[in-house]
């Protein structure tokens, strides 16, 4: 069982650590963008708001993050349907953006911590990070996934996900299985 957990995370890190590295850019600058722009707020005219203020910052740094991950991270992953694709990216981002605006909530209305140092380290920390961890597999095989399968330099990226039957003695992988014997003609 850990073999197999084992074999699939390394498939899974040797197939995206470029794509990995490009997002983790994307997402420090994102990260700036949202951070300064969180505390701007919180210091400024929204005081008081520091979940609105949360939700503000996190749909400009996604602005940015959609063009920087469709241009630069993903652009080999492009979907031609661009309406749909920003359709998708929105539902992700919303999805993360919820859970950092989550992490404030708890934070400052469940625990009660409300100075601007605790709602910050949990909007912009921790929910940022759950957020993050959440968006680059929901882009990876959602948002920016028409072309994973027809592209041959990303043709076998799925395959690396299936554990191959030297690494384990109990079940075939599911692609394995499901194969179609080749055909022999007489």
């Amino acid at each position: 069982m850990l073999v197999q957990i084992w074999a699939k995370l390394m498939g899974l890190a040797s197939m995206m650590w470029r794509e990995v590295a490009k997002f983790g850019v994307v997402g420090g600058v994102a990260f700036i963008i949202d951070s300064g722009i969180y505390l701007w707020l919180l210091h400024g005219s929204m005081e008081d708001s520091a979940v609105k203020a949360k939700i503000i910052a996190g749909v400009v740094a996604t602005v940015f993050s959609w063009v920087a991950n469709r241009f630069w991270t993903f652009r080999h992953r492009r979907q031609a349907n661009v309406v749909r694709e920003v359709v998708m990216f929105a539902i992700m981002n919303a999805i993360g953006l919820g859970i950092a605006a989550a992490c404030v909530w708890v934070t400052k209305y469940w625990i009660g911590l409300t100075d601007t140092t605790s709602v910050f380290i949990a909007g912009s920390v921790v929910g940022l990070v759950l957020g993050t961890i959440f968006r680059f597999f929901a882009y990876r095989f959602w948002v920016f996934s028409a072309e994973l399968d027809e592209d041959p330099e990303f043709s076998s990226d799925r395959e690396l996900l299936h554990v191959s039957s030297e690494s384990t003695t109990h079940a075939a992988p599911k692609a394995e299985a499901n194969q179609v014997p080749p055909r022999i003609d007489e």
